[in-house]
């Protein structure tokens, strides 16, 4: 099958996947002129979240007719006031020529579920883990706007197989090579340690791939 051009197509996406777009970019599999993103961990506040979505997806619709989202579905706007409101509402509303990759969230983009479930059995030894991408360390602090350590509290330790960051980059080397003590400190406040998966970015090529194969009328 022969490869697809994103040229004439442009990307919206959370800002949390900003340093994978930008390797696909610079190795050149991602050949698009535009890329916007929206401020990373949007998914805290789902009406700033819908607002810059929706604006960035008019700006692209300015320059091109074709435009990718790369958001996740049930996990990343979650409306508890209209819970009929989802990601797929709001990207139907776009009306033609915009397309969502087809995902639940970030970490689902870079591994799959039957993936996540067998990287958790190999280091963790099947116990709960807590899923990350480099852009939830790099983007810590708009991540968890908000969460003091009671919150912090309430929700790692409950994932006994620590924080797992499925690095298709190698982030996470570097960030413990040059930020230590941003390292330890970020394990201290989850209460979980942190260790990285380096996973090829395979799966995401595949699904930003099936979206671009969509918009081009393949």
């Amino acid at each position: 099958m022969e490869p697809v051009s994103f040229s004439d197509i442009a990307i919206v996406s959370c800002g949390t996947l900003s340093m994978e777009l930008n390797h696909l970019r610079d190795e050149g599999f991602l050949d698009t002129q535009h890329l916007y993103l929206t401020t990373p961990g949007l998914h805290e506040d789902i009406h700033e979240l819908e607002r810059q979505l929706v604006s960035r997806i008019n700006k692209a619709k300015e320059k091109v007719d074709k435009v990718l989202v790369v958001y996740g579905g049930k996990f990343c706007y979650v409306n508890a006031d209209d819970p009929l409101r989802t990601m797929r509402t709001i990207i139907e509303e776009q009306g033609p020529g915009v397309t969502r990759i087809d995902a639940t969230h970030c970490m689902d983009m870079i591994a799959g579920e039957e993936e996540r479930e067998r990287i958790a059995q190999e280091v963790a030894g099947g116990e709960k883990v807590w899923w990350m991408t480099p852009g939830w360390v790099k983007f810590r602090h708009k991540v968890f706007k908000g969460w003091d350590k009671g919150l912090a509290n309430e929700n790692f330790p409950r994932h006994t197989g620590g924080a797992v960051v499925l690095d298709g980059i190698g982030f996470l080397d570097r960030y413990m090579a040059e930020n230590p003590e941003e390292f330890l400190d970020y394990c201290d406040w989850m209460g979980i340690p942190m260790q990285g998966y380096p996973v090829p970015l395979d799966r995401f090529k595949s699904l930003l791939t099936d979206q671009a194969r969509i918009l081009s009328g393949g």
